[in-house]
């Protein structure tokens, strides 16, 4: 039975196809039914298969009283089962309950599947999904304001979601949308104004904490009648491209971009800006598109969409003739969609602005920029997430109430995972180079795994010690595992390359199986955290991997030194390279040795 191409790596998509067939056979009367097809879960410990495919029941229904060969769901799940065409994928099916249709994968199955993605590579792997560009719109921090936890759960976020949609053949545009642009900037320039009449005495060092210079000039706006004039009038000026002003914004944002690249630099994460200055000048031709589908309308003085269903209008220019988010927003992305192309359009912000984009994205239906059904493409989808909370189970701040610089977290982290390192024994004779690369990968790698374990809509409590700890469900423990594995295939003395040309696997102990059958539903797994725009599914894979490979398969199958060792080695192998993949689509840099 020849399965497409695209499928090879999805165990569930390859069963999908010959239960369609089945479908085809067994019900020709209903052609629209999708074939359910679900790993097995176990029930008080017992598994009955290793998949089941769920439609019997729901055929019953359909088709009760008109198909007198069918006596209930269990006939209906027999006839499943026994339309099945032939194929090397299976081993065995058996009919459970109400028509569950239980299959129990081929053992030399599974292994050649392992075999060949070690030869062929893990990108082979790799899903398919039904289109070809997404924007993720993530980070987005404000100019001239520190960087805070919620910007680094969107960074976090946001760079996971990139990195799978492209391993899974998406052309992914990551996508910094910056707050560049607004009445702020005459407050900060008529600021700068007054302490650097000479620009070129303006630089970082000289301006300082970019923080305390936003704070200073809010002060003097707040207290100073005159100031706020002046500043006031700044913006004009900037937004009407005075070369002075508009030099003096592109300062202040340069120095902000310099304080944003330490953070993505610690974090490995690449982003292209385009901040809301860069839509600016495409504003007034897509409001001007939607007054002419009759969907703005004056309100109290400002021009405003009202939404089928929700009480507030979405001001799209305000009173005082300014614009706004909304107005920002909707022309990225009318944007995004019209210029650009893209396919699927994903916002990383806090739940918070669940609202503002459900209404955007409402008004862009009604538009026609997006169709109406959710599941049809072009769509955009909300990604929220929910707060940092420090361990008295507030929002997280430093002592003296201000949120925490992100840099100094993430470096207190990497220099917790460096005093740390430096206690065992092995690590004290590495170079310093060795430590310091281990130290930031495993003090990074802690700060992003305790943040995507979670399921992002919840809130997390930021806490040094858990995320630090080698035991439980932390990426110490993960990239420790990932070093232990590599270990063993060093002290084997042989080459992996070579034990890929010569040995074979075998998965004849029920411990070899149940690793190799998790290793194989990796690439459903990636296809499901995708589909769902949620990380915390590949990080509980990737625990359980660990899992089955350390409490089962190492702890009941020697490996160095015994007849099967060569299969063993291999089974090591994939374990080790599936797990690098879930790091790096984490963005997770693996160690190698500890």
């Amino acid at each position: 039975m020849a399965v497409d191409a695209e499928n090879v790596g999805s165990v569930k998509r390859q069963l999908a196809h010959l239960f369609e067939v089945s479908l085809r056979t067994t019900v020709p009367s209903e052609p629209d039914i999708a074939p359910l097809v679900e790993p097995c879960a176990a029930k008080s410990g017992v598994k009955f298969g290793d998949y089941q495919c769920n439609n019997a029941m729901g055929i019953w229904s359909k088709i009760k009283g008109k198909q007198a060969e069918f006596k209930g769901p269990p006939s209906v799940g027999q006839a499943i089962m026994k339309n099945l065409p032939p194929s090397d994928i299976i081993e065995s099916c058996s009919v459970a309950g109400p028509g569950f249709v239980n299959v129990v994968l081929s053992r030399n199955w599974i292994a050649q599947s392992l075999q060949r993605m070690l030869i062929d590579g893990i990108e082979t792997w790799a899903p398919r999904l039904p289109l070809k560009r997404a924007v993720v719109d993530f980070s987005s921090p404000n100019i001239a304001k520190e960087m805070h936890v919620g910007h680094l759960r969107s960074t976090i976020i946001g760079d996971t979601l990139a990195r799978m949609l492209e391993f899974s053949h998406v052309d992914v545009l990551r996508r910094n949308h910056v707050g560049d642009w607004g009445t702020q900037f005459g407050m900060l320039i008529e600021f700068l104004f007054e302490k650097f009449p000479n620009p070129e005495d303006v630089n970082e060092a000289a301006i300082g904490d970019l923080q305390t210079f936003y704070k200073a000039s809010k002060v003097r706006f707040d207290s100073d009648p005159e100031f706020k004039q002046r500043a006031q009038q700044a913006v004009v000026r900037l937004q009407g491209g005075e070369t002075r002003y508009r030099d003096a914004w592109k300062q202040i944002c340069e120095i902000s971009r310099t304080e944003f690249h330490r953070v993505y630099e610690r974090l490995g994460v690449h982003l292209e800006e385009k901040g809301e200055s860069f839509y600016n000048p495409h504003i007034p031709g897509v409001l001007e598109e939607l007054n002419k589908k009759g969907m703005i309308e004056d309100s109290e003085g400002a021009r405003v969409i009202f939404l089928k269903d929700v009480n507030i209008p979405l001001i799209v220019v305000k009173s005082d003739g300014g614009y706004n988010y909304a107005s920002t927003d909707l022309t990225a992305l009318w944007y995004r969609i019209n210029e650009e192309k893209a396919e699927w359009i994903i916002y990383v912000t806090d739940v918070g602005q669940q609202q503002h984009f459900d209404m955007v994205f409402k008004a862009a239906k009604r538009a026609g920029w997006l169709p109406a059904d959710d599941n049809s493409y072009p769509k955009a989808t909300h990604v929220g997430f929910g707060l940092v909370l420090g361990e008295d189970g507030k929002r997280f701040r430093t002592r003296n109430t201000e949120v925490v610089r992100l840099v100094d977290l993430l470096d207190e982290a990497k220099n917790r995972s460096k005093t740390a390192l430096l206690e065992r024994d092995t690590a004290k004779e590495w170079p310093e180079e060795e430590v310091e690369k281990t130290s930031e990968a495993v003090g990074y790698g802690a700060v992003k795994y305790a943040d995507l374990k979670n399921n992002r809509l919840t809130n997390y409590t930021f806490n040094f010690d858990q995320m630090l700890n080698d035991k439980g469900n932390t990426a110490v423990y993960l990239l420790y595992a990932h070093a232990r594995i590599c270990s063993i295939i060093r002290k084997s003395g042989k080459d992996i390359e070579e034990v890929k040309k010569n040995a074979k696997i075998a998965l004849d102990h029920e411990d070899e199986r149940a690793l190799g059958l998790h290793l194989l539903q990796f690439s459903e797994v990636v296809e499901e955290a995708c589909t769902n725009l949620l990380p915390n599914v590949l990080c509980e894979y990737l625990y359980n991997l660990s899992e089955i490979f350390t409490k089962k398969f190492y702890s009941n199958c020697q490996v160095v030194g015994s007849p099967e060792e060569g299969s063993r080695l291999l089974l090591c192998e994939a374990t080790a390279i599936v797990m690098r993949k879930c790091f790096y689509l984490l963005g997770i840099v693996p160690v190698y040795k500890i």
